[in-house]
């Protein structure tokens, strides 16, 4: 279960992404974006500590772009590379936004998510007033299920439009433009509202 919180968060995750995907080679829309949320899902990292969100977003009238973005307490070290920026959140205080692609707690989750049939977690977001609910999110996500075994320690990632996690025991591949199908049936699969069908935003190779 991932436990959020109903808050103010200065500047917002958008905000920061109009700042940071003009940065990214793989990025193809204007260099002064607006960007809008498309649907967004999170994972559960069992030791409690790392917000996991899968976030899809869209520039004007341009693809739908795959933006995970893991939250943290305190900075990642040697993760420098992949930070997005840091935000204010209203209880939690200031948080380390990382590309999730440079983020293990991240991929170990989601290489697991995808070799298990896994899906998103539920949300249970906390109010101000002490109020309790359960938020049904807006993108569904499921795994196909494989025998590739699990990811290892991450040894390298190379970032493009196909970012490659390459790690000691397998390689995760993460699609920027959800558009691109896979060629390997151990996927994570993506779909919302908007959309005609699912489609693929990683997969998993041994």
């Amino acid at each position: 279960m991932a436990l959020l919180h109903k808050t103010d968060i200065r500047p917002t995750k958008l905000e920061l992404l109009n700042a940071w995907l003009p940065t990214q080679s793989w990025y193809p829309g204007p260099p002064a974006p607006t960007v809008e949320r498309v649907g967004a899902a999170r994972f559960d990292d069992p030791a409690g500590e790392v917000g996991l969100e899968v976030i899809l977003v869209q520039a004007g009238d341009g693809p739908v772009l795959h933006v995970p973005l893991t939250y943290r307490g305190a900075p990642l070290d040697g993760a420098s590379d992949f930070l997005v920026g840091t935000t204010e959140h209203g209880v939690l205080g200031r948080r380390w936004v990382y590309d999730a692609a440079g983020d293990p707690v991240f991929t170990r989750v989601l290489g697991d998510v995808i070799r298990t049939g896994g899906g998103q977690a539920v949300e249970e977001v906390h109010g101000p007033g002490g109020e309790v609910f359960v938020r049904e999110p807006d993108l569904q996500l499921r795994g196909t299920g494989s025998t590739v075994a699990p990811l290892g320690e991450t040894v390298e990632v190379t970032t493009s439009d196909v970012t490659r996690v390459a790690t000691t025991a397998g390689e995760l591949h993460l699609f920027r433009l959800p558009s691109a199908r896979s060629t390997t049936t151990s996927t994570l699969t993506a779909q919302w509202p908007t959309a005609t069908s699912p489609v693929t935003l990683a997969h998993l190779l041994p």
